[in-house]
């Protein structure tokens, strides 16, 4: 990626005796943060339920979360299950803030990241440091990765290449609505929803936008936002009535309590 090499020696700058942030003025409070949770001496040391359950090996599949839509605070359980994401930075851009000692400058990045094969995650974050804002937007992507739904156009031969039904999303002025296409169409759209469809996994797809589509950040939203919906749409294949299973909190209740009792002990 082009970025690489441009965020070498800000990485190498930032890794010297100069330090960055808030850490220097408020007694140190960026060091407090990057302590919680995270990598450590001996690896990932899990802070949630969930986190503990995952690096345990009580949860099997990725989509055991989603099916209870259980919320994902740690960019680690992504990892564990899809270790292969793919992450490219969309659009890096300065912003500024007006103070009594003139204009703060930061910069704003958007990552997106997939497996090509059926999940996608969108980041946005801000920062002092284009490196720091960079990372910061990779953990946010994969706190929202969600999975796709794919579908086809006429008969249902091979692999789901498209998505199953048309749908919108919006953000800011922009609106995106995704079409079904036949195979071999390919993705029809402009550059940014075509790198957020082709990481989720699409293969041909129409589009059709409207609004101030030049602002990257709502137009990639907007993309991600109906992508989003593609599991909000009920077709005949899902009318089968499927007993819910227990969530996993429910199903390891036991082993969480024994857990929270030595935990206890210490």
């Amino acid at each position: 990626s082009p970025w690489r090499a441009i965020l070498l020696p800000i990485q190498m700058a930032e890794s010297g005796e100069r330090k960055f942030g808030r850490g220097d003025r408020r007694g140190g409070r960026g060091g407090r943060r990057g302590a919680r949770g995270g990598k450590e001496e001996g690896g990932w040391v899990p802070t949630t339920k969930l986190g503990r359950l995952v690096k345990d090996g009580k949860v099997k599949f990725l989509e055991n979360i989603y099916l209870h839509s259980l919320s994902i605070k740690e960019p680690q359980i992504v990892d564990f299950f899809i270790p292969s994401l793919k992450d490219e930075v969309m659009s890096i851009m300065p912003v500024q803030k007006q103070t009594r000692a003139g204009q703060r400058t930061r910069f704003k990045a958007f990552v997106v990241i997939g497996d090509q094969d059926g999940h996608v995650g969108l980041g946005v974050k801000c920062s002092k440091e284009v490196a720091t804002a960079i990372r910061g937007a990779i953990n946010n992507a994969k706190l929202t990765l969600i999975p796709v739904r794919r579908g086809y156009w006429g008969n249902k031969l091979g692999k789901p290449h498209t998505v199953p039904a048309k749908v919108n999303g919006k953000a800011g002025s922009v609106r995106v609505r995704l079409i079904p296409a036949p195979r071999g169409s390919g993705i029809v759209a402009a550059p940014a929803a075509k790198k957020l469809l082709s990481f989720a996994g699409i293969e041909d797809v129409y589009t059709r936008t409207r609004g101030a589509t030049a602002t990257l950040g709502n137009f990639a939203k907007a993309t991600f936002h109906a992508i989003s919906k593609t599991y909000g749409y009920l077709t005949p294949d899902l009318w089968k009535e499927y007993v819910l299973q227990p969530t996993v909190y429910q199903d390891n209740a036991l082993y969480l309590a024994a857990k929270e009792e030595k935990k206890e002990e210490y």
